[in-house]
């Protein structure tokens, strides 16, 4: 039998060309040897499989090359060059740190470096895995690393820099090795596949490139494990079924079930992936993946940012024009919060299923019939107007409530600019009658708008984009914000009403239990400011994030007792000077006491009563 060379072995690089990934490295070090620049102590850090101890040995063999190449490369033909392949160098000192890092392993070292070389300019010491050495063997090699013979180079190689003493650090050039992008993988795999006569798919080769995670050395044992699988043809399905790895093409189906709103197909393929013993976990991670590989589809700016075949970006590319980035952007959310809590879960298949579902669900609440974000005109003052004319004009509180309601089914829609009433400008609306102008100023055209366009206004209801963004609400808030626009009302607003209305809340508060968020409001009168803003004041921000997070709630409640559609609440945390005013200690307390009933202190010298400080 034949003696198998692994492909990591057998196709390691033997000159700095050859180097996969690392251009940068490469040159600096050839430029090194050429204008003979070279430092007493190199650094070679990174990830593992990038090529820290490749490029060591090419380095230590190009020192001591005697008839450099013209592109500074050694010969492989001088004795340097030919005892180095060989491995019969008395110049080049490979040691394993992991093994020899003891205080004896470093003098024995040290001693050696004491004799110049016997043939060659340079005795090359590669240290491997360097942070295993102990502390004193750090120290104990300190000094000859410092001031080593003039004959004498060492090469560190770690995986964990920062296990390294800073002066080991400052006595070393320092390379940075990057990890190996999944393009240079692919093709350094496509030309050791035609090496060996084997047939291989460049999807196939994309995917093993990806699982190696930016390491050559493991992107070539998988494809040794592939071969030795599939034999001289290597498929994508190969790879997949020998790497148990989730396909494309179920990520691919299963957006396209989320898309259309089909929840029966989304939990069946859920059922297959399971069933075909993936990890449900695993799944929901790279679904998110995959919505964010369909996110930098929809910019050609951050295309380049996915890496993956040609064959399957163009899939990409044709399934981001079938969603907008707003539903992306709500798959991704709902994606990481399912991802975060999976672990919690008592049972996650459920979890995932949920998680399926609202997703599902987004398409029929918030995005159906809607354009898409990059179809919106630029400008955000404009508003979507329905084209399709009802056979009669809606009545006044009819096209009043068209203004406030939310997209219910799909229909025509062009763009028109959008008309913004003021808060002072709000109409009272009567369910009995309206006046005409009134009625004008709620379907978006001024008083002096003739009779043909403000009829096409009154016959279509208006719908501002931010009504339409806003779709993306969770259905109790949009049950809020839809029961209090049904009808649109602007009455004055007393300061005295606003106290009362606010006391009231705070009972209501109680009485559920909401202990913190009614202290909150009741800690300060509220202010009214521009006659609809109601500065809420609290003494920290914690309580004003309390108020911002219940704010729909507080709202739907006051505009019900005030009569006004048009408020908006606003917490403001107090200065320091206004809550200087509070008594926390007991001493505080009492003075407060006797500035209200003078003669508590009286009492107390009676009594002969001391304060408990």
């Amino acid at each position: 039998m034949d003696h198998f060379v692994v492909s990591a072995r057998k196709y390691r690089p033997s000159t700095f060309n050859t180097v996969v990934g690392q251009p940068a490295i490469t040159s600096t070090l050839k430029n090194a040897i050429k204008s003979k620049h070279l430092a007493q102590a190199f650094l070679f850090c990174g990830p593992r499989g990038v090529g820290k101890t490749t490029c060591a040995r090419i380095l230590a063999k190009t020192i001591n090359c005697t008839n450099l190449t013209p592109d500074t490369e050694g010969c492989n033909e001088c004795e340097s060059c030919v005892s180095f392949n060989n491995g019969q160098s008395l110049n080049i000192f490979e040691l394993d740190a992991a093994s020899n890092n003891s205080v004896d392993d470093m003098r024995t070292l040290v001693e050696q470096v004491r004799y110049a070389p016997q043939s060659g300019n340079y005795k090359i010491y590669i240290i491997d895995e360097v942070h295993m050495l102990s502390a004193a063997a750090f120290n104990a090699f300190l000094k000859t690393l410092e001031e080593p013979p003039p004959y004498a180079i060492f090469i560190l190689a770690t995986t964990e820099k920062h296990k390294i003493i800073p002066t080991i650090l400052s006595r070393c050039q320092i390379f940075d090795f990057n990890r190996i992008t999944i393009d240079d993988i692919a093709s350094h795999l496509h030309y050791i596949a035609s090496s060996e006569n084997v047939k291989a798919e460049p999807e196939a080769l994309h995917l093993i490139a990806q699982k190696a995670d930016g390491a050559l050395r493991d992107a070539l044992s998988i494809f040794d494990q592939i071969v030795s699988f599939a034999g001289s043809e290597v498929t994508y399905k190969n790879v997949i079924d020998n790497l148990n790895i989730l396909d494309y093409e179920y990520y691919f189906k299963i957006t396209d079930y989320l898309i259309t709103g089909d929840f029966s197909g989304a939990l069946l393929l859920l059922n297959e992936i399971i069933d075909d013993g993936f990890d449900v976990h695993h799944f929901i991670s790279g679904l998110s993946s995959h919505f964010r590989d369909l996110l930098v589809c929809k910019d050609v700016q951050t295309i380049t940012l996915l890496e993956v075949s040609d064959r399957t970006k163009d899939r990409y590319k044709a399934q981001s024009k079938q969603c907008s980035a707003g539903l992306l952007f709500r798959y991704l959310e709902i994606g990481n919060k399912c991802d975060v809590d999976f672990k919690s879960s008592q049972n996650q298949r459920l979890h995932v299923e949920l998680s399926l579902l609202k997703m599902c669900a987004l398409k029929e609440n918030a995005f159906e019939g809607l354009p898409a974000v990059e179809q919106l005109p630029a400008s955000e003052k404009k508003t979507l107007i329905n084209t399709a004319t009802p056979k009669s004009d809606p009545s006044p509180l009819q096209a009043a409530t068209k203004i406030a309601s939310p997209i219910t089914e799909a229909k025509p829609i062009v763009v028109a600019e959008e008309k913004v009433l003021s808060s002072t400008q709000q109409p009272v609306v009567s369910k009995n009658a309206i006046p005409s102008e009134t009625k004008a100023e709620i379907t978006g055209e001024s008083s002096k708008t003739s009779a043909p366009s403000r009829s096409r206004a009154s016959a279509a209801g208006t719908i501002s984009i931010s009504k339409t963004l806003n779709a993306n609400k969770t259905p109790a808030e949009a049950d809020a914000e839809k029961a209090v626009s049904e009808v649109v009302l602007n009455q004055p607003i007393e300061e005295e009403n606003l106290v009362n209305a606010v006391k009231q809340l705070v009972e209501k508060l109680m009485s559920e239990g909401r202990r913190q968020l009614a202290v909150a409001l009741n800690k300060h009168e509220p202010r009214l400011t521009d006659n609809v803003i109601i500065i809420i004041p609290v003494d920290n921000p914690i309580q004003a994030d309390e108020i911002q997070a219940n704010k729909q709630e507080l709202l739907q409640y006051l505009k019900t007792k005030l009569s006004n559609t048009g408020i908006e609440i606003l917490p403001q945390v107090t200065d320091t000077d206004e809550t200087t005013g509070t008594a926390y200690t007991p001493a505080e307390k009492f003075s407060k006491m006797m500035e209200k009933n003078p003669d508590l202190n009286q009492l107390r010298q009676q009594f002969d009563l001391e304060l408990d400080f």
